[in-house]
């Protein structure tokens, strides 16, 4: 750990050149590092940062790769997935600008739990899994605010665990329509995510084919409109009832 007047001067230096860094013109309002940016201690990281750029499509994180560091999402959308049983895909959740991936195995974790794949072309930023440590061992607001993102995400895992095992089918399908509304919102009345009937199901722990039976059931009903891949909510308030006793509106 670095200590003494010495590294508070190093610090200092590295915090004025902050000012031309690219996290301090960041609009990114949700990246954590972002929010800390005045902090003298994290001068070094921010200016060890790396900016990476991925294709749709591309595989940025592998599942049972070592862990070397935490991934901040500047642009696009990504899907977060692991492998289940009998090898099948489960998407865990999907990210969009400001968040984090990768975190599950920042810990004591050698290894990333997870998968992470660019639905469209992304930023990323990246920080190395070494100096974030030492920076969160030297600034108190920082480490405060990852304490309350982790407390937030364990909370939502759990809520997200206990509602699965009680839904149905419906109200699975249900539910994972309202979380990529209030993720990706609408587009002329499709979502702004164009996702296969299969990463409908992944996420929502079910089959494709039951996806494909659920939404013609829920066109015919009046609560979903598709054309082609692309989904889009007839009537929220009416998806948002049938399973408002599953508290769906914690999984954001």
């Amino acid at each position: 750990m670095r200590t003494g007047t010495t590294n508070i001067s190093k610090f200092s230096s590295s915090n004025s050149e902050l000012l031309d860094s690219a996290c301090s013109i960041c609009t990114n309002k949700k990246c954590l590092i972002q929010k800390n940016i005045h902090s003298y201690t994290i001068g070094e990281l921010v200016q060890a940062r790396k900016e990476i750029k991925c294709k749709k499509g591309q595989q940025f994180i592998m599942e049972g790769a070592s862990v070397t560091g935490l991934f901040f999402l500047l642009s696009g959308k990504v899907k977060v997935l692991r492998t289940g049983l009998h090898g099948k895909e489960q998407i865990v959740r999907f990210a969009t600008p400001g968040e984090i991936i990768g975190h599950r195995g920042f810990g004591t974790e050698e290894t990333y739990p997870i998968s992470a794949i660019a639905l469209v072309d992304c930023t990323l930023c990246y920080f190395s899994k070494e100096l974030l440590q030492e920076t969160l061992r030297e600034t108190p607001s920082l480490t405060y605010d990852f304490m309350l993102f982790y407390a937030n995400e364990l909370n939502r895992s759990e809520i997200r665990v206990k509602s699965l095992s009680q839904m149905t089918v419906r109200e699975r399908v249900i539910d994972t329509l309202l979380y990529i509304d209030r993720k990706f919102g609408q587009t002329n009345g499709f979502s702004s995510l164009l996702l296969s009937r299969r990463e409908y199901a992944d996420y929502a722990g079910t089959t494709e084919e039951q996806v494909i039976r659920m939404f013609s059931i829920l066109k015919k009903e009046g609560l979903l409109l598709t054309k082609g891949k692309r989904v889009g909510i007839s009537n929220i308030e009416l998806l948002k009832k049938e399973i408002s006793e599953h508290n769906f509106y914690l999984d954001s």
